[in-house]
């Protein structure tokens, strides 16, 4: 009669040992995201214990931008610490329809979509399944170069925009509804800019060739890889690659290229159909998500190698100097790693990215070291909001305040500032660098 009980003490005490071995593991399930618990004490911006972020004063500057005529939906997220300390919506996801913005309402990424290719591409490489350093022929048979140069051009090269191309090679085609795979091909009959690994220009038909590379080494379409390698581990539960994660959201911000008393436009296709330069969805809680495992804090899901490969610098980018330059005071030195962008700001490290499709930019900058960052996402065409982000690093840096949101004086001074977009030339908003 003692045999049953004796069992189940056993059973008991396996599951109490691994269920301790895993809280207690370097990785704890809590590493990521935000409890429900947390949501509510972060709901009502205050300050934290040990927080340097003033989040009254942001939410304030938010308030006051939003009332701004071209300002239709926000979502601000920020990490401090590594913890997520503010996340908010702003606005509506149509103009006049009362509908809130709020934590969970699906946005697009845009061009912040290259880091997850770039993320998705080098752990495959980590994991000895391709090399970053291999003629990027040999995985993405798409890609034609001038000269033949796909046999040359490496991976890595394809990742931080080296390929020789002129830059945004093919865009206008891409948003004129033809296949991407054959533009690719297309592309080996322009004429070189220089030797690859030689010089950048920003590519998006030609990046593409990433999902082709992830497809040729998974054997899964480019979208179910990245859910079950990064999405799905991360707990990233409203991110996807495609139109329809988009428009099927029971919360979605629709896309704006006007003000307030505009309709909003149709969701374009275009970029969907090169994923890996710009087609993730996500609502700002999955992209705040996002911002903590590019800091290391998922290290079973994102290693310190993977992070490392990325995030390093490749290749100088100073013609991002001239598009940031109301912002010289704080950037100085800006590079290009795979898919993500690097900067000295104010004698700080910082890593990030910007995007832009028609109706929609995104925004994504931080500090590895100190393990803090601000993300966001707008269904508009202003470029206003991107001063957030430097707001947000000089409190994280201690540094004398600026009206980097162009509130105070200008109102509206900085919706004319080029964002980094996914869009070519043909496209309706500013095209970046």
């Amino acid at each position: 009669m003692y045999l049953p009980v004796a069992g189940l003490l056993l059973l008991l005490l396996y599951w109490a040992v691994t269920h301790i071995s895993f809280r207690d593991s370097a990785e704890p399930q809590s590493a990521l995201g935000v409890s429900n618990e947390q949501l509510v004490t972060i709901s009502e911006p205050r300050p934290a214990p040990g927080s340097v972020v003033d989040y009254r004063r942001l939410d304030q500057r938010l308030e006051t931008l939003m009332r701004g005529e071209r300002m239709i939906g926000l979502a601000v997220g920020v990490v401090e610490g590594g913890q997520i300390r503010f996340l908010k919506g702003y606005g509506e996801t149509v103009a006049g329809s009362g509908e809130k913005v709020t934590i969970d309402t699906v946005f697009r990424w845009a061009s912040v979509s290259k880091g997850v290719a770039g993320d998705m591409v080098a752990l495959l490489a980590s994991e000895g399944k391709l090399s970053l350093y291999e003629p990027v022929s040999k995985y993405a048979a798409s890609l034609r170069l001038p000269g033949g140069n796909e046999h040359k051009a490496t991976v890595s090269d394809l990742l931080s925009h080296r390929l020789g191309l002129p830059g945004h090679a093919n865009d206008p085609k891409l948003e004129d509804g033809e296949d991407p795979r054959l533009l690719r091909g297309q592309l080996g009959q322009l004429g070189a800019s220089c030797p690859p690994g030689s010089c950048w220009a920003y590519q998006n038909v030609a990046y593409d060739a990433a999902s082709e590379i992830v497809e040729r080494v998974t054997g899964k379409p480019y979208g179910e890889a990245v859910r079950q390698r990064l999405f799905g581990p991360l707990g990233m539960r409203g991110a996807s690659l495609d139109r329809q994660g988009l428009v099927t959201a029971r919360s979605w911000a629709r896309p704006y290229v006007g003000g307030k008393h505009s309709r909003p436009v149709e969701v374009s296709e275009a970029y969907y159909r090169v994923p890996a330069a710009g087609g993730v969805n996500s609502t700002i809680k999955d992209l705040a998500i996002w911002l903590q495992a590019q800091m290391g804090l998922s290290p079973s899901t994102l290693p310190p190698r993977v992070l490392e490969a990325v995030q390093t610098e490749r290749v100088r980018t100073p013609g991002e100097l001239g598009r940031l330059r109301k912002f010289r005071e704080r950037v100085h030195n800006a590079s290009y790693g795979l898919g993500w962008r690097i900067y000295d700001y104010a004698g700080h490290r910082i890593v990030g990215h910007r995007g832009g499709v028609r109706g929609y930019r995104s925004l994504i900058l931080f500090d590895p070291l100190l393990k803090s960052g601000v993300v966001a996402l707008w269904n508009g065409s202003s470029n206003q909001p991107a001063g957030l982000e430097f707001e947000v690093m000089d409190m994280i840096y201690r540094l004398e305040p600026r009206d980097w949101l162009f509130l105070d004086g200008a109102p509206g001074a900085a919706t004319s500032e080029p964002a980094e977009e996914s869009e070519g030339n043909n496209s309706s908003v500013d095209v970046g660098n």
